[in-house]
């Protein structure tokens, strides 16, 4: 059996949010292939997320972004089971991201469109990593872009 690198677990644990035994787990079965790892952690977080999409989310947090001219906006509504997850940075940062998506790409399929910092991944593939993180359903609420003059 092949030594698992703590630091390797370390990585993993802080991009896929999932707990360390289960790290050690998939490491193992994978004799320490850190791809084959990712993918088969990425893989369960996805299904894990599915699981959650019926919860109800009645807390969350409104985002803005306004673009450095002043003259357009996005505004976003993210929502969360509870105001434990919307203090978090991960839900934070997913908020800012979003309402500034929105801001450059508008609020049409905001779902499906691709991620303007990332364009290999998806808003959706964003909102199901932190659902994946937290155990919580999270989902894009209203969303909004304004335009000065439109």
């Amino acid at each position: 059996m092949a030594k698992i690198n703590i630091a390797l677990i370390k990585k993993l644990r802080e991009e896929t949010g999932v707990a360390i035994i289960r790290i050690r787990e998939v490491l193992e079965e994978v004799g320490g292939d850190e791809k084959k790892a990712l993918s088969i952690l990425k893989k369960e977080g996805v299904e894990k997320a599915s699981k959650r999409e019926g919860r109800v989310t009645g807390e969350g947090k409104i985002f803005v972004y306004s673009h450095h001219t002043g003259k357009v906006a996005g505004i976003v509504e993210l929502l969360c089971e509870t105001d434990f997850v919307a203090k978090n940075e991960l839900f934070e940062n997913l908020g800012r991201d979003i309402a500034m998506q929105v801001a450059s790409m508008g609020e049409e399929d905001i779902d499906k469109q691709e991620f303007v910092k990332d364009p290999g991944k998806k808003i959706s593939d964003l909102v199901k990593e932190v659902i994946a993180k937290t155990g919580e359903n999270v989902r894009i609420g209203r969303a909004f872009r304004v335009e000065l003059g439109k």
